[in-house]
């Protein structure tokens, strides 16, 4: 088998690339110039080759390693070397624990873009513009969340439609509280006064009762499994949040709008463009359906990939970060 190396691999776009990677109970390496991983059950069974599994790194944006998993030297610079954010997660891709992040290993490069980090810091310092730029993305986000709603079939056959007389009202409310808001914390209420209708509009659509959002579930039935699925579902989304925002070069601590004193605020804000619009209605049909976690993992990431999630987090990160001046 021919080694190879990073730079023998054909560069793709973070924001074209396919692939979100979580593994749990497993070794991840480099062998024959490839990074591989070897499950504990597969290794018992002392197959040889077989027993390796194959990472794709060149078309691969984070990687996200849970719970009894070990990574070598020589992998995390392969990794490094191709662009692959390396992330470290609780069981299932959510914290173990209630207060427990991600950590996310930034790679070490000098030749990522200055101008958005530029672009970013020339408002910040600006209360009037950084709630300017929060605006701007409250605005993607409900255009996102109704250009999803309007065109997914899977989405209308489980009825979620915008023409639903609670979205259309929360939905215009959200519009005009955003335009009206004078700080973040404006914002921050209008959003969290949203997404309760939200959850109430997907809880009744699923037949889910008693719905109460928890931030650890403990799957008992399906109003824990929908909890479970948005946590796990959320976590993915902060995976291509963290990429988007290391790729463009801007630091996860200049939030617009979630708490200043995080350090990984940023993240938040950029994952909360897509949470709404894709991984809430699909918590809850997956658990409806009683879909197993890989399932529902399976789902989300499809309908990312389906709706370029991905491509519009940058997109809208550079816009913002640019103010309309061309790249």
């Amino acid at each position: 088998m021919k080694d190879l190396s990073p730079s023998d691999l054909k560069t793709i776009l973070h924001s074209k690339r396919a692939n979100l990677y979580y593994l749990e109970y497993c070794r991840v390496m480099q062998k024959d110039g490839r990074v591989l991983y070897l499950t504990e059950a597969n290794s018992a069974q002392k197959t040889g080759e077989n027993q390796y599994f194959n990472i794709p790194i060149a078309n691969t944006t984070v990687l996200m390693l849970g719970n009894g998993t070990s990574i070598t030297q020589a992998a995390v610079r392969m990794l490094a070397q191709a662009g692959v954010l390396l992330g470290f997660a609780g069981g299932g891709g959510t914290p173990l624990y209630m207060g427990n992040e991600i950590e996310w290993m930034t790679l070490q490069s000098e030749y990522r873009p200055t101008e958005y980090v530029q672009g970013w810091m020339s408002f910040w310092f600006d209360d009037n513009k950084r709630l300017d730029a929060a605006k701007q993305f409250q605005a993607a986000r409900i255009e996102y969340l109704q250009n999803i709603w309007g065109k997914d079939k899977e989405l209308k056959q489980e009825g979620f439609n915008l023409n639903d007389s609670s979205i259309e009202a929360a939905l215009s409310t959200f519009e005009q509280r955003t335009q009206d808001a004078t700080k973040s914390s404006d914002l921050l209420l209008t959003e969290a006064q949203l997404t309760k209708v939200l959850y109430k509009f997907a809880a009744n659509n699923t037949g889910t009762t008693d719905f109460t959002r928890q931030h650890q579930g403990s799957v008992k039935n399906n109003t824990d499994k929908a909890n479970d699925f948005l946590n796990h579902g959320n976590y993915l989304a902060y995976g291509l949040a963290a990429c988007t925002l290391w790729v463009l070069g801007i630091p996860h601590g200049f939030a617009v709008m979630h708490g200043k004193t995080r350090r990984g605020a940023l993240v938040f804000d950029i994952a909360d463009l897509i949470k709404d619009a894709i991984v809430l209605p699909w918590a809850f049909i997956c658990a409806k359906e009683n879909a197993t976690e890989q399932e529902f993992r399976q789902q989300i990431l499809q309908k990312f990939t389906d709706h370029k999630a991905l491509d519009f987090m940058f997109e809208q990160v550079k816009k913002v970060a640019l103010q309309g001046r061309e790249e």
